[in-house]
């Protein structure tokens, strides 16, 4: 059964730093492009950042460019992202997922398949 599990979230304050892990089993996903996505209390859930399979081409929301860094580890199925810098807005449930190489690089949540169940991520002020 394909399943993807983020972990790392927690309760840090403004200003600090932290460094979600989604890990992949069930199949390799090291040829398929990958991505972050976020959903705040009330909100609906908004793209964060994804990686080309490559591991060289990136996407990044304006609201976290020059803040978080994703980045994929192939050898071991997983792709991370460090949130340096973050701010009480960034709370949310953190979530991943796959998308289609024919996708790329569209951000729409809709392009992308097999999600995680995600990870709290709260800033506190």
């Amino acid at each position: 059964q394909v399943q993807l599990v983020e972990s790392g979230g927690g309760l840090v304050q403004a200003g600090g730093s932290l460094r979600l892990s989604c890990a992949a089993s069930g199949r390799t996903f090291s040829n398929y492009p990958m991505g972050w996505f976020r959903r705040a209390p009330g909100k609906e859930r908004e793209f964060v950042a994804a990686i080309h399979w490559n591991g060289i081409s990136t996407n990044y929301a304006a609201s976290v460019k020059g803040r978080f860094t994703i980045s994929r580890a192939n050898a071991k199925n997983t792709v991370y992202l460090q949130m340096n810098s973050l701010k009480p807005e960034d709370t949310a449930v953190y979530s991943c997922a796959v998308q289609s190489l024919l996708d790329w690089p569209s951000t729409n949540s809709g392009t992308f398949g097999t999600w995680g169940q995600g990870t709290q991520v709260t800033v506190s002020s």
